[in-house]
């Protein structure tokens, strides 16, 4: 190999899932002899390691290969990630500043790829999707304390605005003992807090060729997050679980007691309803209602009254009229959740959507995320004001340096990275005690006086 002791730089975009992408690219790369750099102007190689969601997303993760060849001409520039496995063939084309594209679908094949760049190749490769992709991740880019658990890839829900399939493929899941073996390997080494990720975590186990029980975990009636949750559960040590992204068609509610009997696992919900309107949810081929997504916020908070909920709305779909517009405004009204993000519409060529008829102008789809925004604004003030006077275990994330007194940033259960709020911890700059406990990646317990629009503020509880 033409590739040990040459140095990289990994820019990275998109979601979580793209996240552990780019870890285990990094882990790749370096147990074969490359060195990670943090300095883009010091790095034979910068891949960029993109996202291919959205338009927005595009543009950005492609000005980022305009700027680096722009920036570092000497450099070696690979486009990774999400867009590379949508459009390499494409940008091989039209894309002359990248010298080569490498796709999500079989991770380990990056050095190989690498490998034939700097032997003056240019490489389009898009490697067949093996199950999903995971591995050894000694470098982390998260918080100090904070890691991700993928636990599945792919989707088979095939919303009719969403591109993920075509991307991603269809549905796979790890098996139980493999995602166990992870958890206990970062619970090991002093990881506070297993964020499990995938497309759809109430799709767990439920691929066409899903095989994720073994000996220690037999079938029973329940559902298969239910049985790996059971697994975590009998993991010991003080760490915390959150589960990101469950669709709302097939909400696992048996997951629901497990969570209320373990406290470790938090009561934070990450439910993209999409729209309040029946006939748009239907028109997003998907099988609830504006009812049926709010008995399921009810029954999960009738089990656990703390709750915290948040979720997506894509405004500007096709045909969105301006009633159903405000019925889901109604909605996010009604389900009062903790947090929410909203995107416009984007046109993906190879989904149904882009086919249907009656597409809404760019403008209009803003003026109706910003009403929503304004709305969940309000609502997550009111909420986070409720909040207060309450003590919370809090997750140090950075320490600022204050003047007069200490100041850190983390976050509380109710906080998931990177999309929500923080709390900003104050503690006494001369006690050593405090300063011995604020430290990065450590649980501290905070007493939350106030909030903001979108943080809290506390004092450190020694």
């Amino acid at each position: 190999m033409n590739i040990k002791g040459k140095t990289f730089f990994l820019d990275q975009h998109g979601c979580a899932k793209n996240q552990v992408d780019g870890e285990l690219l990094i882990n790749n790369l370096t147990k074969a002899g490359m060195l990670r750099t943090e300095d883009p102007s010091s790095a034979d190689l910068i891949i960029v390691n993109s996202c291919g969601f959205i338009n927005s997303a595009k543009e950005e993760s492609l000005n980022s290969v305009i700027d680096a060849r722009s920036s570092y001409p000497n450099a070696k520039i690979l486009l990774a990630g999400c867009l590379a496995e949508r459009y390499a063939e494409d940008l091989s084309k039209e894309l002359s500043e990248a010298d080569g594209f490498f796709g999500n679908g079989d991770l380990s094949k990056v050095t190989e790829v690498v490998d034939e760049l700097f032997c003056g190749q240019r490489p389009v490769e898009r490697p067949t999707q093996q199950g999903v992709c995971c591995g050894d991740r000694d470098f982390l880019l998260s918080f100090k304390g904070s890691a991700y658990v993928k636990i599945t890839e792919g989707c088979d829900n095939c919303c009719s605005f969403c591109a993920i399939p075509i991307i991603r493929g269809r549905l796979r899941s790890r098996k139980i003992c493999d995602i166990i073996q992870e958890i206990e390997n970062f619970v090991k080494i002093g990881i506070k807090e297993i964020n499990l990720i995938g497309q759809d975590l109430a799709a767990y186990g439920c691929g066409s060729s899903d095989k994720v029980l073994d000996s220690e975990t037999p079938k029973v009636h329940s559902s298969f997050l239910e049985q790996l949750l059971e697994r975590i559960s009998a993991i010991e040590g003080d760490f915390w679980v959150r589960l990101l992204y469950i669709h709302p068609d097939h909400f696992n509610k048996d997951i629901l007691n497990i969570i209320k009997r373990d406290k470790r696992f938090l009561p934070y919900f990450d439910i993209p309803f999409q729209s309040g309107s029946n006939g748009i949810i239907q028109s997003m081929n998907r099988k609830g209602t504006f009812d049926s997504y709010l008995e399921l916020v009810n029954d999960i908070r009738r089990t656990l009254p703390e709750a915290c909920i948040r979720t997506t709305f894509l405004t500007g779909f096709p045909g969105e009229s301006k009633d159903d517009a405000k019925q889901t405004e109604e909605f996010l009204k009604a389900i009062q959740s903790d947090w929410s993000g909203c995107f416009t519409y984007s046109r993906e060529e190879g989904t149904p959507a882009d086919l249907m008829q009656g597409h809404i102008s760019a403008k209009l789809a803003k003026e109706r995320a910003q009403r929503l925004e304004n709305l969940q604004a309000e609502i997550t003030r009111v909420r986070l004001q409720q909040r207060c006077g309450k003590v919370y275990d809090v997750l140090v994330e950075e320490i600022i340096q204050g003047e007069e007194e200490g100041l850190a940033i983390g976050r509380a259960w109710f906080q998931a990275p990177e999309v929500d709020g923080n709390v900003v911890i104050r503690y006494d700059l001369d006690s050593k005690q405090a300063a011995q406990e604020v430290q990065p990646g450590k649980l501290v317990k905070v007493n939350c006086t106030s909030s903001s629009a979108v943080d809290m503020d506390g004092t450190l509880v020694l």
